[in-house]
């Protein structure tokens, strides 16, 4: 801890990360299973949740395993199918991640076959128009992980949102709105 990319986290990504859960928090019913996909190296938001929910499950690559009470996190390659049965999970989140994955419609299959029939999917994704002021905040400012916005393989509007979940991915009942000044979508989608 305390490298380069720790140092940079520390300016922006904390705020960042707590406005999103502002946005989400409300999104997650009391006592439902909720699958947290990128959960981060700490798994902050299930930590958050944690008195809220019945149970969480947390996965990322850069996550370590743990049970921690109702919590659990498994390190995982969004590369690969998810390691839980069909009809899992009432809610399943994607914050500030599906713009990281190389097989958008893989990974959505995947979520749509482990939510529970009527569960939700609610994610953050950035928008087409965040794509120079995040570059600028890591490029130049060094704000944010310089790394991680260039790890970004698109940007998202809400008909390019729309057609990812709804025309393709076949989730139904799409809400949409712009956050953080325009810069960030807030979607969810009913399985």
């Amino acid at each position: 801890m305390g490298g380069k990319g720790q140092l940079q986290e520390w300016h922006l990504e904390p705020l960042l990360r707590w406005l999103r859960f502002r946005k989400i928090a409300s999104q997650i019913p009391v006592g439902c299973r909720l699958l947290d996909i990128g959960c981060g190296h700490s798994a902050w938001f299930l930590q958050q949740m944690s008195d809220r929910i019945e149970q969480g499950i947390g996965i990322d690559v850069k996550v370590k395993p743990m049970q921690l009470g109702n919590l659990q996190t498994i390190p995982l390659r969004l590369t690969e199918a998810l390691p839980f049965a069909d009809a899992s999970f009432d809610r399943v989140t994607m914050l500030a991640v599906l713009e990281h994955i190389q097989h958008e419609q893989a990974i959505l299959q995947e979520v749509r076959r482990v939510l529970k029939p009527s569960g939700r999917l609610v994610l953050t994704v950035p928008s087409v128009w965040s794509k120079p002021m995040l570059e600028l905040l890591a490029y130049r400012l060094k704000l944010v992980d310089e790394q991680e916005i260039r790890d970004h393989k698109r940007y998202y509007n809400r008909a390019r949102l729309e057609r990812a979940l709804i025309a393709e991915a076949q989730f139904s009942e799409f809400r949409h709105h712009y956050f953080q000044l325009w810069m960030n979508n807030f979607c969810s989608v009913t399985r």
